[in-house]
């Protein structure tokens, strides 16, 4: 059987729309999470592989949830994730759950509703947030508004590849319920530019996702470590951005990704605001005079 590392797209995590293992968290975390983004990249790259039929695509990922749970050495992704994870005593649930939305991925073309997509959320971006807070030993506390950011950035993502997805991979993460709604048909897109009911579905779609990241942005607070908050800000400010885009612009003739400079402004804009936000929150109170 060809190794999984194979496989691969060549794509990398400087490739995200989102920051991996960035200057900003600290260098005692970054090999863990750099093991981490090559093991789901790598199961990402199998499950949207052009080639490999499904029973192929899901024998793999068997094989990386098999040599991640300890059963052979022959998958270089599962097993330096495993190596990583045992250094910090730290269990693989969440490499798991993301297998399961790269199962979903192979086996699932369409989905009915909006709840749907969060289901998929759930496995497919909400582990990775759910990692990183764990990997800072942060509380589950944090999860719930990390969970909303994670799965805001992925129905980001949804939006902005809706028409690639669909013309290579036949997959189509908008609810169908969306698309009736508006009058819109799959097939619409395909084309260049989108109808305008497909843009109706569309925006209204980043207007529901607006939603899940205004209820994430009490994220940054909860935490606890100032790196991570730094890195969260980032995130927020990038989700924020793009959505924004996506309310009013065509996904499938303009751009609505962020290029290098608006990447580097909306960073240190991020960082400055986190920063600005702590310092605020640290700042004593003033107590009144005596006889006021």
């Amino acid at each position: 059987m060809t190794s999984a590392s194979e496989l691969r797209s060549g794509k990398t995590h400087r490739d995200e729309n989102f920051p991996v293992a960035s200057w900003i968290i600290h260098s005692r975390h970054r090999a863990l999470i750099l093991a981490f983004y090559n093991f789901v990249r790598t199961a990402d790259d199998i499950a949207d592989h052009p080639t490999l039929g499904e029973r192929d695509k899901l024998d793999y990922l068997a094989l990386l949830e098999s040599e991640l749970l300890g059963r052979g050495d022959s998958q270089p992704e599962a097993v330096n994730l495993r190596r990583a994870l045992e250094q910090r005593s730290m269990p693989p649930r969440h490499a798991l759950d993301v297998l399961i939305a790269f199962r979903m991925d192979v086996t699932k073309r369409r989905y009915e509703n909006w709840d749907e997509v969060i289901h998929y959320c759930r496995y497919s971006a909400m582990p990775v947030g759910r990692f990183m807070l764990d990997v800072h030993g942060e509380s589950t506390s944090t999860w719930a508004a990390s969970d909303a950011l994670c799965a805001g950035l992925q129905i980001n993502n949804h939006l902005q590849d809706c028409g690639k997805d669909y013309r290579d991979l036949n997959r189509v993460y908008l609810p169908r319920d969306a698309l009736a709604a508006a009058g819109a048909s799959v097939e619409a897109l395909g084309r260049e530019r989108a109808s305008a009911s497909l843009l109706q579905c569309l925006h209204s779609l980043a207007v529901r996702t607006e939603v899940l990241l205004n209820e994430s942005k009490s994220l940054c607070a909860e935490v606890r470590d100032l790196r991570l908050g730094l890195e969260i800000s980032v995130i927020q400010a990038f989700a924020d951005k793009i959505v924004g885009l996506l309310k009013v612009r065509d996904p499938l003739s303009e751009t609505v990704h962020l290029g290098p400079v608006e990447l580097l402004l909306y960073s240190v804009g991020g960082v400055a605001s986190e920063m600005t936000r702590r310092a605020v929150g640290r700042r004593p109170v003033s107590k009144p005079a005596a006889g006021a």
